[in-house]
């Protein structure tokens, strides 16, 4: 298997390539006649197209870009026949800003020069959604560039651009590095007053969150909005290998932990709307014990005949980002 991933090339970004690797290593380990290896993507985008050409077998998307996928609109020209395995772990959306901007809300961003993240990311499509939500028009009142994190950070320490946006995990490694050696020159922009905008366009794929004031340094809390990631698989992937990866991935949690603890939150119960879940993959992993009843959402771990009937059931949160192509 290959596993692709955001761009790794630079450690600032986050951890992306550490839980791809893991997985990769995980899936090598464990699984007779498979290997796995992790490779850097660019984005979101770049693994769903990948799922759909072949190029990979699973890959990480966050959860708005495959709804997108699903419906065949922003990046996507028709609809992509993806389906999740799981919910992986939630990409915290981080705002900060030059203390100097003048920049008190997302409306105060007009006219000034922002980073959206790198073109077909997550961080772009969150980006531009919450800058609409704030009543701006991105092409034209805002000067945006489409930078990756690691040149995004090298801009707000040269003070080429205002603001910036990145949807990742926390601790962030280049929002690290960018509080720790500017302090109070940059400081986090709340963006929660454009959520009720957002459910209200696109469902309820965004949630409230927060991002303690022990991740950075800050004297509070920083509230902000969550999305998820998930792991995706083209439709009709082989059920009873879907099945084995995502016991894998539950039976050794701690493994990933290991390589880092605070991307990794997986949870059975939670499903992924609006992305098809892969139902007959999921119903011989409810069989198996190794998932504590705990964690099945229905009573006895028994799941209702036709519950997985519906094309959108249920739900599944940090970057485009782990294909795997098996050999």
């Amino acid at each position: 298997m290959r596993a692709g991933q955001a761009d790794g090339r630079d450690r600032r970004t986050h951890g992306e390539l550490q839980i791809g690797g893991g997985l990769a290593k995980l899936i090598s380990d464990n699984l007779d006649g498979y290997r796995a290896t992790a490779t850097t993507t660019g984005a979101s985008v770049q693994n769903i197209q990948g799922l759909g050409a072949g190029t990979y077998d699973l890959a990480f998307s966050l959860l708005d870009t495959a709804g997108d996928a699903i419906e065949g609109k922003e990046s996507f020209s028709s609809p992509q026949d993806i389906e999740a395995l799981s919910r992986l772990y939630p990409n915290y959306t981080q705002v900060l800003v030059r203390s100097d901007a003048g920049i008190d809300s997302l409306k105060d961003m007009k006219g000034k020069r922002v980073s959206t993240g790198a073109p077909g990311s997550g961080t772009e499509v969150i980006a531009n959604r919450l800058l609409k939500a704030a009543g701006l028009d991105p092409a034209k009142d805002v000067s945006t560039d489409r930078l990756g994190l690691p040149e995004t950070v090298d801009a707000m320490k040269d003070g080429t651009i205002d603001a910036l946006f990145w949807s990742g995990g926390l601790p962030s490694g280049g929002i690290t590095d960018l509080t720790t050696s500017l302090k109070k020159e940059v400081r986090f922009l709340d963006v929660t007053p454009q959520l009720p905008a957002l459910n209200k366009e696109y469902g309820d794929v965004y949630q409230t969150g927060s991002i303690p004031q022990s991740v950075y340094g800050q004297s509070k809390d920083v509230p902000t909005i969550v999305v998820p990631n998930v792991l995706l698989v083209k439709k009709g992937f082989d059920p009873d290998l879907a099945a084995e990866i995502v016991n894998l991935v539950y039976e050794k949690k701690s493994d990933l932990e290991k390589v880092n603890a605070a991307e990794v939150e997986l949870d059975f119960a939670e499903l992924v709307t609006p992305v098809p879940l892969d139902a007959p993959g999921r119903l011989r992993i409810v069989a198996r014990p190794m998932i504590p009843p705990d964690r099945c959402p229905y009573p006895g771990g028994k799941i209702p005949q036709g519950v997985f009937d519906s094309a959108s059931v249920g739900v599944l949160p940090s970057l485009s980002l782990i294909p795997l192509r098996v050999f």
